[in-house]
Order: C-alpha cells, then structure tokens, then sequence
C-alpha cells in the first residue's frame, strides 16, 4: 500500500478481453482475423506509449512497432 507506482488493480487480461468482447458486441463480430488481431494490436501499442496515430500509420503500413520486431539470432 505504500508503493504508488503499482497499479490498483492486476486485472489487465480482464479488462483486454472485455474491450475485445464489446467490440464484437458493437458491430456483431470481427470481419475477419486480421482485423481482430489488428484491434489488439492497437490496443497493445497503447499500452507502450504509442500514440494512436502512430499505431495506425503502421498498421496501415503492414509494419510492426519495435517492440513487436522479433529477435532473429
């Protein structure tokens, strides 16, 4: 209790895949793999600081943000 920068509450996956279940709820389903993969992705991306401008302009471009680049050693 005495730590600030720990969140009050560890329901992070909870609160993920609710967002991902309203969003089905709104427009009846995802379309398609890639757009719901494209939906965490931003959702993601958020969550690391980019902004959502930043997160569109690469989806769009088909490029994955740094922190998503896979290591290939």
């Amino acid at each position: 209790m005495t730590v600030e920068n720990v969140p009050f509450t560890n329901n992070q996956g909870e609160n993920d895949l609710r967002m991902t279940k309203v969003q089905q709820k709104i427009s009846g389903c995802f379309r398609s793999m890639e757009g719901a993969r494209g939906f965490c992705r931003l959702s993601t991306c958020r969550k690391r600081g980019l902004s959502a401008s930043q997160a569109l302009t690469l989806l769009f471009q088909g490029k994955n943000p740094d922190f998503m680049q896979a290591d290939k050693a």
